[in-house]
């Protein structure tokens, strides 16, 4: 039987991202606590860094619990302040919520990070005008797509308007 607790101190970070200002560890932790609906990440922002791109959620609301260091957090087209203890709400929707955290600070950003779980998400990226498309669907291949939208085209586009076979 899984034991449902986790602590902090004592995470694996399993995810590490070194591409420049995109600069993070991050230990995920749901599934070892037997979580099924929600997804927990410990993610850890050096300074002047960020974890991911400005991006919006359609299906995947998410939360973040800051507990150490200092930063940013862009939301919509403000900015604001954050800090220890912050408690942060990501509701799903357009580019009005999309959202990124920053260390401005000149220590480690810690927050804790929780959101419900989809089978399928998509995501808006409004500063490099990208949608994804991602699908973990059990039984089925994983679907990870990113499209610009500048190339975005018709319904029909390269469907025949002909029934099969006349």
């Amino acid at each position: 039987m899984l034991k449902p607790i986790a602590n902090l101190d004592e995470l694996e970070f399993d995810d590490v991202e070194n591409n420049g200002y995109y600069t993070s560890r991050r230990a995920r932790f749901s599934a070892s606590i037997g979580a099924r609906k929600l997804g927990y990440n410990l993610t850890e922002l050096p300074p002047g860094k960020t974890q991911c791109p400005f991006h919006a959620h359609r299906i995947e609301e998410e939360m973040f619990l800051i507990l150490d260091g200092e930063g940013e957090l862009r939301f919509g087209s403000e900015r604001y302040p954050i800090r220890r203890n912050d408690v942060i709400a990501c509701p799903v929707g357009g580019p009005e919520v999309a959202h990124q955290i920053i260390n401005t600070g000149t220590t480690t950003l810690r927050y804790l990070s929780l959101s419900n779980l989809g089978d399928v998400e998509i995501c808006e990226y409004p500063d490099s005008g990208k949608t994804g498309l991602f699908a973990d669907t059990p039984g089925a291949p994983t679907l990870r797509a990113l499209h610009r939208d500048a190339a975005k085209v018709d319904y029909y586009d390269g469907e025949s308007t002909t029934p099969p076979g006349a």
